[in-house]
């Protein structure tokens, strides 16, 4: 029986071949059935693979929040008939706070071998280069975007933080990147470390820990840049 893969793509426009290993080439060129939050990237994406690969004999099934889930199970029925589909979110690695968690869970009662595919996950490499606890952590998502609602859940991880010792991580659009850091600097004790995470993988990339005191005197210029948020101690 084909196989589902799960294909990492790059974080932004970051060089392939520093991010995604050669042999992934190979697999990528054996698929002609993908699974994708978005067809447009996915396409890009593939043209960066090979750009002698030819688009329009593939197939594109879109899984994003407008994708019914009754449907689900017919994106695999390729597989029935010995064709590997690949599975591709809009950056990074999908399954990881993406909606292919679902046709992966729905692959598993089918008996489809599952097969994941290294590349970069932004929430691992920020987790990695922040020096907080690595042992222990856990990915929110986005935050509530209410202001009395976010500062609450800010507050609540921030005390996991100290009564767990827990890594909190999340992510923000980064059109409003500006803001929540701002609720973080207004509602965090001041001794609470923050490492924010911009462009990773990409030239313009941003790492930085700090206690939130500190980040209230050198606030980064963050707007619009794809970030990871990580509170620790």
């Amino acid at each position: 029986m084909a196989h589902l893969y799960l294909i990492p793509i790059t974080l932004g426009e970051s060089e392939l071949n520093t991010v995604i290993p050669e042999n992934h080439r190979v697999i990528i060129r054996s698929i002609s059935h993908f699974i994708v939050e978005n067809v447009r990237t996915a396409r890009r994406f593939l043209k960066k693979v090979d750009k002698e690969i030819d688009i329009d004999s593939l197939h594109f099934y879109e899984l994003n929040k407008h994708t019914n889930k009754n449907q689900l199970h017919d994106y695999l029925a390729p597989i029935k008939d010995k064709q590997p589909i690949g599975i591709m979110s809009e950056a990074g690695c999908p399954g990881v706070a993406d909606p292919g968690a679902d046709v992966v869970r729905i692959a598993h009662e089918q008996n489809i071998r599952v097969i994941p595919l290294v590349g970069p996950s932004s929430i691992l490499l920020a987790m990695m280069a922040s020096g907080m606890n690595g042992q222990n952590f856990a990915f929110n998502g986005y935050l509530p975007i209410q202001k009395g609602e976010k500062a609450r859940q800010i507050k609540l991880l921030e005390n996991r933080i100290y009564s767990e010792n827990q890594s909190q991580l999340f992510i923000e659009a980064p059109y409003r990147n500006l803001q929540l850091l701002d609720d973080l600097l207004q509602n965090c004790k001041p001794q609470t470390k923050l490492c924010i995470a911009c462009d990773l993988t990409l030239e313009t990339e941003f790492i930085k820990t700090r206690s939130i005191g500190d980040w209230k005197k050198h606030k980064p210029d963050i707007q619009k840049r794809p970030a990871i948020f990580v509170l620790g101690k």
